[in-house]
């Protein structure tokens, strides 16, 4: 296995965390674009294509091309940013998500150096780790998993970091248990874990209950970790608060009552 980057780090916050890396001199660390907060001016920056790791290295440029082509396909950059300290001394860099949540920090080597996560989880990781697309093989995923059919595999032994929202739990399953949850909450969990989409049993629920037809099983062994608040459910509430449409950045106001008359007058093609 290729030899990843030996990183020191430290996470800061609560609810809106954000993670400083130390790197000794000729360390990187990797991340997607636009992660970074702040950094010492002994760390220098540089786009790349893939993940820089010896992986990605050693393929042709026809597949480096499928593999930028399967993560624009699923809404990732095709380009990464790698960080490096290039000078003697300590050099510090810190990245932060895009919206209130947790920084999960996973030691890939103490999970088989394999860890699968939903695709706008990963933040950052030591270079040396690779960034590769999974997709998830079942019929009824592919169908109905939403967010869990398309994820991201991270392989090494070394440092990566993900993010998610709300409050993160990790559990930890024995041996053919299983647990069903909202395909959204599905934050990471390791390779041994049987992933798949199976009816809720319950049409009348399904419909009208608000929790879908469909939900995600896990059956163990393995470790996952669920989030509170996928970025997914946060979004539709917004969306719905702001009255479900905009006009140049600006909402309808539900609470004026001529402006819900002439809704209604404009319903029953009145003037």
């Amino acid at each position: 296995m290729e030899k990843v980057h030996k990183i020191d780090f430290i996470l800061y916050g609560d609810d809106m965390q954000f993670v400083e890396i130390e790197l000794d001199r000729g360390e990187s660390v990797l991340a997607e674009a636009g992660a970074m907060m702040y950094m010492d001016e002994k760390i220098v920056m540089e786009t790349i294509f893939g993940d820089g790791s010896e992986k990605n290295q050693s393929k042709g440029i026809m597949e480096k091309l499928i593999g930028a082509g399967k993560r624009a396909i699923t809404g990732e950059g095709i380009f990464m940013t790698m960080f490096s300290n290039i000078k003697e001394g300590k050099a510090r860099v810190a990245f932060a998500a895009p919206y209130p949540g947790k920084i999960i920090s996973a030691d890939l080597s103490e999970f088989g150096g394999k860890l699968i996560c939903q695709k706008d989880a990963f933040l950052c990781a030591a270079k040396g780790i690779s960034i590769d697309i999974h997709f998830q093989k079942k019929i009824g995923v592919g169908f109905f998993g939403g967010e869990g059919f398309i994820m991201q595999k991270l392989e090494g032994n070394g440092m990566a970091f993900l993010h998610a929202g709300g409050t993160i739990i990790k559990k930890d399953l024995q041996q053919g248990e299983v647990l069903r949850i909202d395909t959204g909450c599905l934050v990471a969990m390791t390779s041994d874990v049987d992933y798949d989409v199976q009816f809720a049993g319950d049409i009348k629920s399904g419909l009208f209950g608000g929790e879908g037809l469909f939900l995600a099983t896990l059956k163990g062994p393995g470790s996952v970790w669920l989030q509170s608040l996928p970025f997914s459910r946060m979004a539709d509430r917004v969306y719905s608060a702001a009255g479900g449409r905009g006009n140049k950045g600006e909402t309808k106001g539900i609470n004026n009552p001529l402006e819900e008359l002439s809704g209604l007058a404009n319903l029953f093609g009145r003037d």
